[in-house]
């Protein structure tokens, strides 16, 4: 039809525009194809044979993997019933199959405005279920069926699996059929990062006889085998790697070291002594107990957040510096103070008196209420001031039970308080300030009486002078 038959709106004219640039468009692609097809090179002939009696070699395509959400077959598998296993086998497109389960979860639907129940998919394999179990029969008949030793449905493979158990018979089976024992799952873990509890620790042996790098990092936080060993406070596993060249030097994404990893892990009185060890063993290996992280958190500040004595005197035994202040400004002497009322019988009396000793400066006057849960530690924070500050706006909030057992001590520093000190004490602050970081090892050596020198080195004796 021609445009002067009717009158066509602008949206027609429009419309009518697009419509032929599209037919145009079409027709140029098409010529564009047919050019092509002609001037393309023809495809080699088939080779010929040269006898009779040869025959073509076929390369035939993997058959396409069997996808199962059928929950009798996975529980088949997570139980290790080999009966019913030799039955689904039958089939072998089974032994590589794609398992999948499928769980419904609430989750916030922002565009509804509500929770909402939603489906959610796993995947996983029969050689994964097996050995996440720790059933090394059903592992070896899958394996000798040709299961795919690497195969990582869901984003871990089965060696991953068998190491968070700690089924080392399965890691021995997987290793022996060609397991990759630094394979990495999607999140970035090696399954050397996996061996993460005491049970776990001939899956680790395994692992790093069989080649394993003991320093590979994660691929987030870059920390290493050692370090989750030493925060889980795994001697046996410590030992083991620094065996094999466990790297104590090794770095985080956060600066954190081995050393700074095992520190901060002796969160319980309970297991002090397993981390002591570990902290021993990481220093007489080279650590440093200087190193920070990132925020210029020490070894030494997490030691003294856990209220932790004997740590705290072996690493400034090795250099670690008592007055140096992290990213916020505090000293590991205000980290002790601020745990105090969580660990009020560890001794953090013996923390603070050991800081002071290796230079560390007096906390401000402001924190000494932090001790009210231990008059001990009060005592020691005292004797470092020449004056003895006003504390009668905080000493009433002592538990009634505290201030009954050490009533003469809190008596009289109700009585001395914005008082002068005695000269002794003067003089004793006068050294002390002049021996500075040195006052653990000058004033041992004096020749003078061990009451004296214990006095110097502020022992308590549950006065105030």
């Amino acid at each position: 039809m021609s445009r002067d038959t009717f009158a066509f709106t602008s949206a027609s004219l429009r419309s009518l525009r697009l419509e032929q640039e599209l037919q145009d468009w079409e027709d140029a692609r098409r010529a564009l194809a047919h050019r092509r097809a002609m001037t393309r090179r023809p495809l080699p002939a088939a080779p010929r044979l040269r006898h009779g009696n040869e025959r073509i070699q076929t390369i035939r395509a993997p058959p396409p993997q069997i996808q199962c959400r059928d929950p009798a077959i996975h529980n088949i598998f997570m139980c290790g019933d080999m009966k019913r296993v030799y039955t689904v086998l039958k089939e072998p497109g089974m032994v590589n199959a794609l398992v999948e389960t499928v769980h419904e979860e609430m989750a916030w639907a922002p565009e509804m405005g509500m929770w909402t129940l939603i489906s959610k998919v796993k995947q996983t394999s029969a050689l994964r279920l097996a050995a996440s179990k720790g059933h090394s029969g059903c592992v070896e008949e899958l394996l000798f069926r040709g299961a795919e030793v690497d195969a990582d449905p869901g984003g871990r493979s089965a060696l991953h699996d068998a190491c968070s158990g700690g089924h080392h018979v399965c890691v021995r089976l997987l290793l022996d059929h060609g397991a990759d024992p630094d394979v990495l799952s999607v999140d970035g873990n090696a399954p050397l990062h996996l061996c993460n509890a005491v049970e776990t620790y001939q899956c680790a042996e395994h692992l790093v006889t069989s080649g394993a790098l003991l320093n590979v990092t994660q691929k987030d936080t870059c920390i290493t085998p050692l370090h989750v060993a030493c925060r889980r406070g795994l001697e046996d596993h410590v030992k083991l790697y620094l065996s094999y060249g466990g790297d104590v030097t090794a770095q985080s994404q956060e600066g954190e070291t081995p050393l700074n990893a095992a520190c901060a892990g002796a969160e319980r009185p309970a297991d002090a002594g397993r981390y002591l060890r570990i902290v021993q063993r990481l220093l007489a290996a080279g650590a440093n107990a200087q190193t920070a992280g990132r925020k210029k958190h020490t070894a030494l500040h997490n030691a003294c957040g856990n209220c932790c004595p004997r740590i705290v005197e072996i690493l400034l035994k090795h250099g670690a510096q008592a007055d140096v202040a992290n990213c916020a400004g505090y000293t590991p002497m205000d980290c002790l103070l601020q745990v105090i009322e969580d660990y009020p019988d560890q001794q953090p009396d013996l923390v603070a008196r050991l800081l002071l000793n290796y230079g560390a400066q007096p906390a401000s006057t402001r924190m000494l209420k932090l001790c009210l849960l231990s008059p001990d530690t009060m005592e020691v924070m005292l004797n470092c001031y020449e004056v003895v500050p006003a504390c009668d706006e905080w000493l009433e909030d002592m538990p009634e039970e505290l201030q009954k057992e050490h009533q003469c001590f809190l008596d009289t520093v109700r009585r001395m308080s914005g008082q002068p000190r005695s000269l002794q004490h003067l003089c004793r602050c006068a050294l002390r300030r002049h021996l500075g970081s040195l006052c653990h090892v000058s004033i041992q050596q004096l020749n003078i009486p061990g009451v004296l020198k214990d006095y110097l080195l502020l022992q308590n004796d549950g006065q105030l002078r």
